[in-house]
């Protein structure tokens, strides 16, 4: 992939750049322990991240990836979720390797930033922060923002208007099915990056137009193919 042409980067958040499984895990647990019922663990986590918060509540509580438990039960584990994970939301959570070296690049060269992700506003914006990459980021699209979530195109269209750029100039990065699905809907290539959640599938087998093993594969290709 050229990156000549690309004018803006548009970046997932859990499992892209930043590996938030086991503070996910741990508050989800946590809420489960309240509600009398099995603990799910982080490996389940890793596997069930990606369609948004209350996709991800509703497969703990079954154990299942397309379970639809009791609403009620659903609305008391969100409930407990949303305070565990306000109060440990970056306790573990840790930036991928390579990933500010990459964002500060981007910087350097006056690329558009933005994060897109399916995670609920009131827990991204303090996770950005948190994090130490709120200064990178130009533009911050989450959950809730906008009616649909990936991999409808909804999030990335709003994320390119706030930057100022079509859709031919940018380019996503994520790490699953519905980074990839979400990108081409919107008519941009995506990267895909292979350490990430993809709900236990090869991102190789999602269709992305290009895919790196690291961050830091993906500076070395940037810095090779923008003007510095």
């Amino acid at each position: 992939m050229d990156f000549r042409s690309v004018d803006a980067f548009l970046f997932d958040l859990d499992g892209t750049l930043v590996d938030t499984v086991d503070d996910l895990a741990a508050s989800i647990d946590r809420a489960l322990v309240v509600m009398d019922k099995p603990l799910v663990g982080a490996v389940n986590v890793r596997k069930w991240i990606g369609n948004g918060l209350d996709r991800l509540l509703k497969r703990a509580l079954s154990g299942t990836a397309d379970g639809e438990p009791d609403p009620g039960e659903v609305a008391q584990a969100h409930a407990l979720f949303d305070h565990f994970y306000t109060e440990h939301i970056c306790e573990a959570s840790l930036l991928y390797a390579g990933a500010e070296a990459l964002l500060q690049l981007l910087e350097e060269r006056r690329l558009g930033t933005a994060i897109v992700t399916n995670k609920p506003r009131v827990f991204t914006d303090p996770l950005i922060d948190r994090i130490g990459i709120r200064r990178y980021i130009n533009v911050v699209v989450a959950g809730g923002d906008t009616e649909r979530l990936k991999p409808d195109p909804e999030p990335i269209f709003q994320a390119l208007a706030g930057l100022g750029v079509e859709a031919g100039s940018a380019v996503m990065i994520g790490d699953s099915r519905n980074d990839v699905d979400a990108a081409h809907n919107a008519g941009m290539p995506c990267v895909g990056v292979s350490y990430g959640y993809n709900h236990g599938e090869d991102i190789r087998d999602s269709g992305a137009d290009l895919v790196v093993d690291s961050l830091s594969e993906l500076f070395d290709l940037i810095l090779g193919h923008t003007k510095g």
